[in-house]
C-alpha cells in the first residue's frame, strides 16, 4: 500500500487536475477547445459564430482556460487569437474524443470492455 500511495501524485497536483477537469466539465467550453483542437488557432469572433455562442461568453470561457494554462493567447493589434496551450492539452482532447467515440459505438454494445 504504501508503494501506492508514494506513486500518487502530489496533493496540489490533484487539486489542480481537479481544477481543470471541473472548468472543462461545462459544454460550452469543451465546444471551444473541440474547435481550437480542429482550427489550431482561432480570434474569438470566429470561435462564437463555429460554436453558436455569444462574443461576451466566448470571451469569459477563454479568459477561464486562459487562466488554467489550458489555451494561450497571441495578440496582433486589436485581435485576440487563441490556441490550446501545449501539445499535452492536444492530446488530451484527442484521447477523451477518442474514449468517448469508443465507448459510445453501438457496435461494441454487449462486448466486453477491452480498455
Amino acid at each position: 500500500m504504501q508503494s501506492i500511495r508514494s506513486a500518487l501524485p502530489p496533493e496540489q497536483t490533484v487539486r489542480e487536475l481537479a481544477r481543470v477537469f471541473a472548468l472543462l466539465a461545462d459544454p460550452g467550453r469543451l465546444r471551444l477547445t473541440a474547435a481550437l483542437l480542429q482550427a489550431g488557432e482561432m480570434c474569438v469572433s470566429d470561435l462564437a459564430a463555429v460554436t453558436g455562442q455569444s462574443t461576451s461568453a466566448t470571451s469569459h470561457a477563454l479568459r477561464l482556460l486562459r487562466m488554467h494554462h489550458v489555451v494561450q493567447v497571441r495578440r496582433t493589434g486589436r485581435l485576440a487569437h487563441y490556441r490550446l496551450a501545449d501539445s499535452h492539452m492536444r492530446m488530451l482532447f484527442d484521447l477523451a474524443i477518442t474514449h468517448i467515440g469508443h465507448v459510445t459505438d453501438p457496435h461494441r454494445q454487449g462486448r466486453r470492455n477491452d480498455g
